[in-house]
């Protein structure tokens, strides 16, 4: 059986394939990240894919825990790169090290999937994501604070259609396990028309 980092490897290394096949134009389209393009939606995961616990913990208290200055000062230092330096980056950090090492690799594994999701989804460049993958992800987003799947799905049911996964109590939101870890992770208007059961329209 494959272990997490394994998983976190293979990840990384198709979302760097992703990334050398992508026009100038698919470049600046906009992603599922509000506010944030293709680009900066690669670049925001290049700049996390080796950081070390104590620069991590160190820019924290730079910034006064204010994540979106911490992610802005990331895009900001890949300001230079090209499409082409970025996806040599993802792929030459594709074994999880630093922060992303956390739980076995699962820090490395979810924040790479999703974030494949985002350009994948707004360029139409679907895919059939690996189950094992996205069962890893799902168990972590639940229980990760950072991720905060437990706080967005409080008082709902998951249930995946695709896999055999189940989670919470509440009405049933039924759907794709891809499309449950896309609601965990604050992407809930993004996969709605995908989802079903009576606890849907409580979703925020």
């Amino acid at each position: 059986m494959a272990t997490v980092r394994t998983l976190a490897r293979l990840e990384r290394t198709e979302f760097a394939d992703l990334l050398d096949n992508l026009t100038p134009d698919q470049w600046a389209m906009p992603s599922l990240c509000a506010g944030w393009t293709v680009r900066d939606v690669a670049a925001h995961t290049v700049a996390y894919l080796d950081q070390s616990l104590v620069r991590l913990g160190a820019n924290m208290i730079r910034y006064r825990g204010d994540i979106d200055r911490l992610n802005a000062e990331g895009l900001r230092r890949s300001d230079g790169l090209d499409g082409a330096e970025l996806a040599d980056r993802m792929r030459r950090g594709s074994e999880p090290a630093g922060a992303a090492a956390l739980y076995g690799g699962r820090v490395a594994l979810v924040e790479c999937l999703i974030h494949q999701q985002d350009i994948r989804r707004q360029l139409g460049l679907h895919r059939t994501l690996d189950t094992r993958r996205v069962r890893v992800c799902l168990d972590y987003a639940r229980l990760s604070p950072v991720v905060g799947g437990r706080r967005r799905t409080r008082g709902l049911r998951l249930v995946a259609t695709d896999m055999d996964w189940t989670a919470g109590i509440g009405p049933d939101v039924c759907g794709r396990g891809e499309a449950l870890l896309l609601v965990m992770t604050g992407r809930a208007a993004a996969v709605s028309g995908e989802l079903h059961g009576e606890g849907v329209r409580l979703l925020r």
